[in-house]
């Protein structure tokens, strides 16, 4: 059966492989067979997170074919945090509900 492996090693940027694995086969065997240990080296040494078509699986579970396996970056800042770090230096008055505060009028009506 043939497994579609996807990986991002950097925003937008996507890798893709074409894997042929025998019906029945794990995740991880599909990510052994792939070659994607060889072309990212440091990705053995991670625990890896690992999705198909989006929703979060285990390296252990059994593939069915035509399943996109996608392997997830780990994230190098919480998006709250992130969120809440682009609002402090955007101004509070600038952006989103105060953006189109007319005269005369309260913030966020």
């Amino acid at each position: 059966m043939e497994i579609l492996l996807i990986y991002s090693p950097a925003p937008r940027q996507v890798r893709e492989w074409l894997v042929n694995v025998p019906a029945g086969s794990k995740a991880v065997q599909v990510l052994e067979n792939s070659g994607i240990f060889e072309v990212f080296p440091d990705l053995q040494h991670h625990n890896l997170q690992l999705g198909v078509w989006g929703q979060q699986v285990k390296a252990e579970h059994i593939l069915r074919p035509d399943d996109r396996l996608e392997v997830y970056r780990h994230l190098m800042v919480d998006p709250k945090i992130a969120r809440r770090e682009r609002f402090k230096r955007q101004g509070s008055k600038g952006t989103g509900l105060f953006a189109g505060v007319r005269s005369g009028g309260k913030a966020g009506y």
